[in-house]
């Protein structure tokens, strides 16, 4: 450990240039323009930047790049809060409290907790990046197919012990994300699954198209159904409002540390951001005190998704390097980069190359501040839209929305799908089914399939490889056990209210 303090401060010495600050600023400014505008993502964002970097010098190629990912992040928060509309996957969760504390004039205080706990998570990633890469990478070592599908399931699992809504609707709801998830070609046969005779379908239905119309067009006709007018905070940023929400901010300590835990968890091991931050919120939600609160603007309904998207996005970075597996879909486009420069991941990485390796990571405490800096200084820009009429916000809204929709591939038929999905988001609210597994199911589950079919593959079918170790067994029985919550819960409150019955009326009994 004190080995890799010494070689943090070296990686400090390498960071704090005028040359590499200023990248770090620059990454951090189209990172949030990447983030804010849906369909382009940090994925996307790294992979257009990706080909300037070829001519750079490593060190400085990979903070530019990082500090890209940062900035998007942070910008994926602001629209999810402001207009409902996620720019980036990871940022969907923010949307279910962050969206209705705006309409109730609460923006400032939403985009506050967003960004500080976002800080907050990511420091906890790095921390741990520091200080525990060598015990945290031999760890996720222990990971194969078996493992790998028992963290999904327990993500799946989370939802339906944790979501707060019907069980039946939740499991509905991921049905179809599994459904929709699993059109086009299949990853291990090859062949067409669920396209219905449509060559548009051959290639799936892309996550980032779905998000847009459920979130963005479908909120868009429930705000037309209830009023053409928007309902959130005035276009002045108040800035005792913003200290004020600072200075409450270690009342959520606990959904804080939390958070980061589940975030640094699923950022180790392929999760992800976007998984981390649903589990955090199911999980803050089920064990908050104000249940009934969530999903109308609660605090902690922010704090808790952002925590976990940051800290995830964050540790995924370690296993990129120490093992050549990518956490998350930017950490696996920044892996092509470190071959394109001629690194190799792994262990042998952090002996041969520190300059790279400590600098990065020390940039990555640097790129952290600015991101929240700068994060919290472009607040009054976007916070400024909300006190524009409807008339002509609503139309740049569908203006984003479809843009966003076509740059994902470049297909006209994804503008159908965008406005397919937004009419099935109304529909879904409606009815109040929950999005939030429909979405996680299409982001996942088809990774939680193909570590399915390879563990049965290695086992020739038998499930008993899923409790073949303690690892894997105990996650599979966890999960189990938060399949069956619902019925338990339902039970016990029976049983419950029984006995009150008799305690009530004791003559009855006897």
């Amino acid at each position: 450990m004190l080995a890799n303090l010494e070689a943090l401060a070296h990686g400090f010495s390498v960071a704090l240039s005028a040359y590499h600050i200023m990248l770090i600023v620059a990454g951090v400014l189209l990172g949030i323009l990447v983030g804010v505008l849906p369909g382009l993502g940090a994925p996307n964002g790294v992979t257009l930047l990706l080909p300037l970097t070829f001519s750079m010098d490593p060190v400085s190629a990979i903070i530019l790049l990082t500090s890209l990912y940062w900035g998007a992040l942070f910008g994926g928060s602001t629209t999810s809060i402001l207009f409902n509309i996620p720019g980036e996957p990871s940022s969907v969760a923010t949307t279910f409290d962050g969206y209705p504390m705006a309409r109730q004039g609460r923006a400032t205080e939403a985009l506050t907790y967003a960004f500080l706990s976002a800080g907050f998570g990511a420091l906890v990633g790095i921390i741990v990046i520091t200080l525990l890469s060598s015990a945290v990478a031999s760890f996720a070592l222990r990971f194969g197919p078996p493992e790998y599908f028992a963290v999904y399931l327990l993500a799946f699992a989370s939802f339906i012990a944790f979501g707060g809504g019907a069980p039946l609707k939740t499991v509905v709801s991921l049905g179809l994300g599994f459904g929709f998830g699993m059109m086009g070609t299949d990853t291990v046969s090859g062949s067409m699954r669920l396209t219905f005779g449509l060559d548009e379908l051959i290639r799936g239905v892309s996550f980032l198209v779905v998000v847009i119309g459920l979130f963005g067009l479908g909120e868009l006709l429930l705000t037309i159904e209830e009023g053409p007018e928007f309902k959130g905070a005035s276009g002045r940023i108040d800035l005792r409002a913003m200290l004020r929400a600072a200075a409450r901010m270690p009342r959520y300590w606990l959904a804080m540390l939390r958070g980061s835990a589940v975030g640094v968890w699923m950022g180790v091991t392929p999760g992800g951001p976007t998984a981390a931050s649903f589990m955090s919120y199911g999980i803050a939600r089920r064990v908050s005190r104000n249940q009934a609160r969530f999903g109308k603007g609660e605090p902690e309904g922010v704090i808790a998704p952002e925590t976990a998207d940051h800290s995830a996005g964050t540790a995924a970075m370690l296993p990129m390097l120490s093992l050549g597996i990518p956490g998350s879909a930017t950490s696996a486009v920044m892996l092509g980069g470190l071959m394109i420069w001629g690194l190799n991941p792994g262990p042998m990485l952090f002996i041969e190359q520190k300059d790279f390796v400590w600098g990065m990571i020390a940039s990555m405490y640097l790129g952290n501040v600015v991101g929240v800096v700068l994060a919290l200084a472009t607040v009054p820009l976007f916070a400024a839209m909300l006190s524009i009429s409807f008339s002509i916000i609503g139309p740049i809204i569908v203006t984003v929305c479809l843009v966003g929709a076509y740059t994902v591939a470049g297909a006209g038929f994804d503008l159908w799908l965008a406005v397919i999905f937004g009419v099935a988001g109304y529909l879904m609210k409606k009815l109040d089914y929950p999005l939030a597994p429909l979405v996680l199911a299409m982001v996942i589950g088809d990774k939680a399939e193909d570590a399915f079919r390879q563990s049965m593959l290695v086992s020739n079918g038998s499930l008993s490889i899923l409790w073949s170790n303690w690892l894997v067994g105990s996650l599979t029985t966890l999960a189990i056990l938060f399949l069956l919550w619902p019925l338990l819960a339902m039970l016990l409150s029976r049983r419950s209210a029984a006995n009150l019955a008799v305690a009530a009326h004791p003559e009855q009994d006897a």
